[in-house]
């Protein structure tokens, strides 16, 4: 007989914070399809070279407010809740 989702759920409930958090990663993990993970592979690889170049002094740095200044007169005002 197999257990239910409640009672699954119950029992994970009584492990420690740590090990709740793991299964819910594992669980999360293993619930996403292969493309998803190679975006988050592809994405890693980008942050990483990203990173490199700011450390290296060569990666281009554009202040926020200036980068929102560009958008909203590329794309025009809009409000926070629209």
């Amino acid at each position: 007989m197999s257990r239910t989702f409640e009672e699954v759920r119950e029992e994970a409930m009584e492990l420690s914070l740590e090990e709740r958090s793991w299964l819910a990663e594992q669980l999360w993990e293993s619930a996403r399809t292969r493309e998803e993970r190679e975006i988050d592979a592809a994405w890693d690889v980008e942050i990483d070279r990203r990173i490199a170049e700011i450390d290296a002094g060569t990666g281009l740095l554009i202040p926020g407010d200036e980068v929102i200044r560009e958008l909203r007169a590329k794309y025009g005002q809009r409000s926070r809740r629209s």
